[in-house]
């Protein structure tokens, strides 16, 4: 607002110096809990609640997508023919296209035959077909993961684990950023960036030194300071 006083000479030209905050690693589920989550319920035994709940956490896993953007989605949004998901209601107002994993597939499918309903109504709903809110959706998952023994509850949480987990399966980070919406790249640089610890894993596989050394045979602990001749040339 500052700037735009400015830029219309409301007041003199000055530089704005915004206070920068330490960013702290974002939590995520770990993968004991996921396990838990993503145990499948005995259709026969439980409830339409308990199962969409479930059908949610695959939801959420598989796309990274807001709880905002998933209480919008209809089911003729569900596009199984092309395998992609169409995502009218997003929070840069832009609608976006976004591709449906192989499982997620196969669970949406089982999904609607339960489900059932038309290409208008809404993909997730309440026991009486009515639309899920996000104030809704929030407390079903939460009810959910606590009945799995899950104490962590927050929906948003499923969002950074989908970026932590496609960063360290080798996904590129142009596709992750379409796939959350971002407009820029500074927010998802904020994932790359935060999984530090997690990077380590497997790192020797992917290192350009480690790679150098297996395909040349050369032995990290040998010196060549010990070769005769290497000393000779440079008069040790």
């Amino acid at each position: 607002m500052m700037y735009y006083f400015m830029k219309q000479g409301y007041t003199y030209p000055f530089q704005i110096c915004l206070v920068k905050a330490v960013k702290k690693v974002k939590e995520t589920y770990t993968d004991h809990e996921l396990t838990a989550l993503l145990e499948k319920p005995d259709i026969n035994k439980t409830t339409f609640a308990d199962y969409r709940n479930w059908v949610l956490v695959n939801y959420f896993l598989a796309t990274g997508n807001r709880k905002s953007t998933v209480g919008n989605i209809k089911i003729g949004d569900i596009d199984f023919s092309s395998g992609v998901i169409h995502l009218s209601r997003t929070k840069n107002r832009r609608e976006q296209i976004i591709p449906m994993s192989s499982s997620l597939s196969k669970v949406l499918r089982e999904y609607l035959q339960y489900r059932k309903g038309n290409a208008e109504d809404y993909l997730f709903c309440g026991v009486s077909a009515e639309k899920m809110s996000e104030a809704s959706i929030s407390l079903a998952i939460r009810r959910y993961n606590k009945s799995r023994g899950v104490m962590k509850t927050s929906v948003h949480l499923f969002r950074h684990t989908f970026a932590k987990k496609w960063i360290l399966n080798g996904g590129d980070v142009f596709r992750l950023q379409k796939m959350l919406g971002h407009s820029s790249m500074e927010i998802v640089r904020e994932y790359v960036n935060m999984f530090g610890d997690d990077m380590k894993k497997d790192f020797d596989s992917f290192n350009p030194l480690e790679e150098f050394h297996r395909l040349n045979g050369t032995s990290r602990g040998k010196s060549m300071f010990k070769n005769k001749e290497f000393r000779n040339a440079t008069n040790f």
